[in-house]
């Protein structure tokens, strides 16, 4: 049976940098107009971070009782391994969805009681990604749904609720923010695209097959640095976000080059360290206001 080690490699913490990046950077939004709210920006942290460890726990579950995990060269999935019974990993999935509900209520209560609709839309797109009799991540609609709830809405929904307004500019930070959170999920999909394809599981990297697959993880990467560019007339530290650059020439490399299996578990540890370098980089560009 699982143990502690074995729940908390399962909920991925490698991934929760896909989760904080977008509060950082919301935030640094609200404090560049002068609005910022540690408390509420608390509560969007632990809606978004409850939300990704809910979403890992779910998907290890529906794809474990499906069977497509039997055989996997990336992190240990808990129901597919059998090292924990699907309905405990289900119960975990639930407890996750069940913390994010109750932060976002509150946050809803304290802004916009609309901000609802788009917290139960975020929990079923976590859950039906895998999840259902028609799973969406199995047609090819996971980095769509990845770029509109970590991007466009968890960095923007941040903004929203601490400036109780939005303008274009948290709009096309969200943009680069979903795109390098994409990043996360081509890659990743990339590796799998072997056993994806025996088990029938057709994700965008399925679809697209290997070489397209490199060509969209490598605009994922590269296009949000012309966003820092495009967001500079307006916040000119916003180009701090470029030193970031060099991060993503070896992780960019290795997946131009041809890297499988394994070798792209290291590309995928550095896309999220540039994804977290280049939001800290741009939530200081944001926050400072000329």
């Amino acid at each position: 049976m699982a143990d502690l080690r074995n729940w908390v490699a399962g909920a991925r913490p490698r991934t929760l940098p896909a989760a904080i990046v977008p509060v950082v950077v919301g935030s640094g939004v609200a404090v560049g107009y002068g609005k910022f709210s540690l408390w509420r920006a608390a509560l969007a942290l632990l809606v978004a971070m409850a939300l990704q460890v809910g979403v890992n726990y779910a998907n290890d579950y529906s794809d474990g009782v499906r069977g497509t995990d039997e055989v996997r060269v990336g992190p240990v999935r808990l129901v597919g391994s059998g090292l924990a019974r699907p309905r405990h990993v289900l119960g975990a999935a639930i407890a996750c969805f069940a913390l994010a509900c109750a932060a976002g209520l509150v946050l809803a209560a304290a802004s916009s009681w609309w901000l609802l609709l788009v917290g139960a839309a975020a929990v079923a797109a976590a859950w039906f990604y895998t999840g259902g009799s028609r799973p969406y991540g199995y047609r090819a609609l996971g980095e769509v749904s990845v770029f509109v709830f970590f991007g466009l809405a968890a960095v923007a929904g941040t903004a929203y609720v601490q400036m109780r307004s939005l303008s274009w500019l948290p709009w096309a930070a969200a943009a680069a923010i979903g795109l390098l959170a994409c990043a996360l999920l081509v890659i990743n999909n990339l590796r799998d695209i072997p056993t994806d394809s025996a088990t029938g599981k057709r994700t965008v990297a399925v679809v697209l097959g290997d070489h397209r697959t490199r060509v969209l993880y490598t605009g994922c990467i590269l296009v949000p640095f012309g966003v820092a560019v495009v967001l500079a007339p307006a916040r000119p530290l916003s180009l701090l976000a470029l030193a970031a650059l060099p991060l993503a020439s070896a992780p960019v490399r290795q997946v131009r080059a041809g890297t499988t299996g394994r070798g792209l578990i290291v590309a995928l540890g550095q896309t999220g360290r540039l994804e977290v370098a280049y939001g800290v980089l741009l939530t200081i560009g944001l926050a400072v206001r000329f």
